[in-house]
């Protein structure tokens, strides 16, 4: 067994204990580790321990969706939604792969098209209007439709497409309903709408959406995970749908979403 440690190096004063806990636990135990500084160097692993908030799991996760490498997350950010163990037992966390007494969860990811170029996203893609010099927009005209339906032309800040996995994030914030993982369903969630018909809109996952931003003068962001994407050429009609590819997560057997979903929602409203 081969195990990669990547981590939050921005935290890394707080919980630089942590990691040496980590290692020592891993040569007291004769198992294979190394540190992983970027997305190039995971390769031949057979689990990813991440340390650190939702961002440093959303960094790997794609990569590790494209190489089938099972992520464990261990949270020592603020929230961390999709870390599923806790730092400070850390040890009864790396019990479970020596024991391998843990469970699997597949989480669905989202594949956009922009043109000739495809990006994936686990949590989700923000399309929305610019705010940047002499680029800012108030608002933008946004066309989206469903399996060849129009759903709506939404004049809004900008348009959130979630999984069920992203759901309790930016859409949630923007009022959106929160999922649960084993939903096969992706939500479109306006942002700042400037009508009270549009509303979020939870959808199949076999649909195809598209995505068209109207008038060509209007600059536009394009987000996948928190992350600015820029496509080459022309991006007028944006289609997303579900990748063929999931993101694998290793949870404890008593895992339970809804116990997990109360704490981090009380941690949030603090």
């Amino acid at each position: 067994m081969k195990i990669g440690i990547y981590y939050n190096k921005n935290k890394l004063e707080n919980n630089k204990i942590y990691i040496d806990r980590i290692c020592k636990y891993f040569c007291d135990q004769n198992i294979d580790y190394v540190f992983i500084g970027s997305c190039a160097e995971i390769k031949n692993l057979n689990l990813l321990l991440v340390m650190g908030g939702d961002g440093t799991i959303l960094n790997v996760a794609s990569t590790c969706a494209e190489q089938n490498i099972p992520i464990m997350g261990i949270n020592y950010g603020n929230i961390g939604f999709l870390a599923e163990f806790e730092r400070e037992k850390i040890e009864d966390s790396l019990k479970l792969i020596i024991s391998e007494e843990y469970d699997t969860q597949k989480r669905e990811m989202l594949k956009i098209e922009c043109g000739s170029e495809v990006f994936y996203a686990l949590n989700d893609f923000v399309l929305q209007r610019s705010t940047c010099g002499n680029e800012f927009y108030n608002t933008i005209n946004i066309s989206a439709e469903i399996d060849g339906a129009t759903v709506d032309k939404f004049l809004a800040d900008g348009i959130i497409v979630s999984t069920p996995t992203g759901s309790t994030a930016y859409s949630l914030s923007a009022g959106g309903s929160i999922l649960t993982p084993d939903i096969n369903a992706f939500i479109l969630t306006p942002i700042c709408a400037h009508s009270l018909h549009s509303r979020p809109i939870v959808y199949s996952d076999s649909s195809i959406l598209k995505l068209t931003a109207h008038a060509k003068s209007t600059a536009i962001n394009l987000i996948v995970d928190g992350k600015a994407i820029y496509p080459k050429g022309e991006h007028g009609e944006i289609v997303i749908s579900k990748a063929e590819r999931y993101v694998t997560f290793i949870t404890a057997k008593n895992s339970n979403f809804f116990k997990k979903l109360l704490i981090k929602l009380n941690k949030w409203s603090k």
